[in-house]
Parts: C-alpha cells; sequence; structure tokens
C-alpha cells in the first residue's frame, strides 16, 4: 500500500487488480474520493491506495530510469544520470547516498521508485521518468 499523499501524477508504482498486478505510472489524484488513476500496458484505471504497490529501486529499474553504472573497487557502484548521481555500497541498496551539485543526501533502508522520483524532482526541478 502506497499512502495517496505519497504520490505525484508521474510515479512509477505496480496496481494490483483482481489479483494481477502490473506496473504502471500515476495519471491522475483524486483525493476528495481517495483514488489514483493508472495507466498500466492493459489501460487506465482508478485504484484506492490498498490497490497499490511500491517499486523497489535496484540496479534493473536504475537503469530503465536512465542511469549509467560505473564501479568502484571497494565494491561501491555509482549510477549516474547527468550531474545527477546515487552511490550504492557494496551492492546494498539500502544503503545509498544521492547528490546533485551541492545537495546531498544520506539514504538508509529500502528506497522505493516513487521516492526516487520525488528526490530527483525535489533535487533537479525536472521530472525523473
Amino acid at each position: 500500500m502506497i499512502k495517496i499523499s505519497d504520490l505525484h501524477e508521474g510515479d512509477f508504482v505496480m496496481a494490483n487488480y483482481d489479483g494481477q498486478v502490473n506496473e504502471g505510472v500515476v495519471t491522475d489524484i483524486n483525493h476528495e474520493d481517495r483514488e489514483i488513476c493508472v495507466k498500466t500496458d492493459v489501460q487506465s484505471f482508478w485504484f484506492t491506495e490498498n490497490d497499490l504497490l511500491p517499486i523497489v529501486v535496484n540496479e534493473n529499474q536504475l537503469y530503465r530510469l536512465g542511469f549509467e553504472k560505473e564501479l568502484y573497487e571497494n565494491e561501491d557502484a555509482k549510477y549516474k544520470k547527468g550531474p545527477f548521481r546515487v552511490l550504492v555500497h557494496a551492492g546494498n541498496f539500502d544503503d545509498m547516498e544521492i547528490w546533485y551539485r551541492e545537495d546531498h543526501r544520506l539514504l538508509k533502508g529500502p528506497l522505493f521508485v516513487h521516492q526516487l522520483q520525488h528526490h530527483y524532482h525535489q533535487m533537479t526541478k525536472v521530472d525523473l521518468a
């Protein structure tokens, strides 16, 4: 479940429709009825926050978002997209640093794609899609 207050248009999420889970993008949010419209490969449909699941950030997700990988000898990996950086310590995606210019953030615990999208937008003023 993802809280409706944690979502923005353009966020990537997993949507559960009668047991079938598909990845999609949030296209609209109806705060009054507490519904979120998600466009998947199948269709656009309105979901409640109970039907939405976060996508965990991993290497495949970073590649999908357009990041390039740079390896270090100490098993750390840096993922770059323009001047934005994601540093993963020893392959542990629960221990990351992100930075853009002078804005540097340490992140502990699992990070979800929609949260990375929010950090990216806050730091760069550009949407991560």
